[in-house]
């Protein structure tokens, strides 16, 4: 797999507490220069990204993160509010409290009011694999799989984990109606990359992956 198809599935991405527009813009520079994705940056970035990139780049951002208990209209805010200011993709994680509670049917009916809020916008559904266990993660396959969102994703990056390999095994065994899926949180090389897309990824979500290729250059 050679360098340019790997870069094309990542989300390039930068999240952090501290972040400053100075970082958010280098973010976006090399976002657009190694042809990836997207860039995933905070929410309240995004309208500054997006005018600065244009149609370069499309522009991702995360809402109810990272723990995913704030409430379904507040993420319905957050969403439209992101795409008010231009954000092409929306990650947004579950309430987890509501899955270990078994609250299927407000999974799914937040779910779909978040993609509906997002106005045709790309929807990614953070479940925080870290935190579950295989039959959450399966049953989360099954709610993603039935609902209006695009691509089920397995972590925030901010919890006691990230993407494994096992993981993305899980998701593309049950994963069902056409949605993808997105590795993210601990992709430390090329090599995973790879392996991830392998297994099934169509995203990556990291910042190392364009951190390698220009420390090669």
């Amino acid at each position: 797999m050679d360098v340019k198809t790997i870069l094309s599935k990542v989300d390039h991405t930068l999240l952090s507490q501290t972040a400053t527009w100075e970082e958010i813009k280098t973010i976006c520079d090399d976002a657009i220069t190694y042809g990836c994705a997207s860039a995933c940056i905070p929410a309240s970035y995004v309208k500054q990204a997006k005018q600065y990139v244009g149609e370069k780049l499309a522009v991702c951002t995360v809402i109810g993160f990272p723990n995913g208990y704030s409430t379904t209209s507040s993420k319905c805010f957050e969403a439209a509010d992101a795409v008010k200011n231009g954000a092409d993709e929306i990650d947004m994680v579950i309430n987890i409290g509501w899955l270990k509670a078994q609250r299927y049917d407000d999974i799914l009916s937040e779910i779909n009011a978040v993609k509906k809020a997002c106005n045709g916008r790309l929807l990614k559904v953070i479940i925080e694999t870290c935190l579950l266990t295989r039959e959450e993660k399966i049953k989360m396959c099954d709610i993603v799989s039935s609902s209006d969102a695009d691509f089920i994703k397995t972590s925030t990056g901010f919890s006691t984990g990230g993407a494994t390999k096992d993981d993305i095994r899980l998701f593309k065994e049950h994963i069902r109606n056409g949605k993808k899926i997105k590795a993210a949180g601990g992709i430390a090389s090329l090599e995973d990359a790879v392996e991830f897309i392998s297994l099934g990824a169509d995203r990556l979500g990291t910042s190392r992956i364009v951190k390698i290729i220009k420390s090669k250059q």
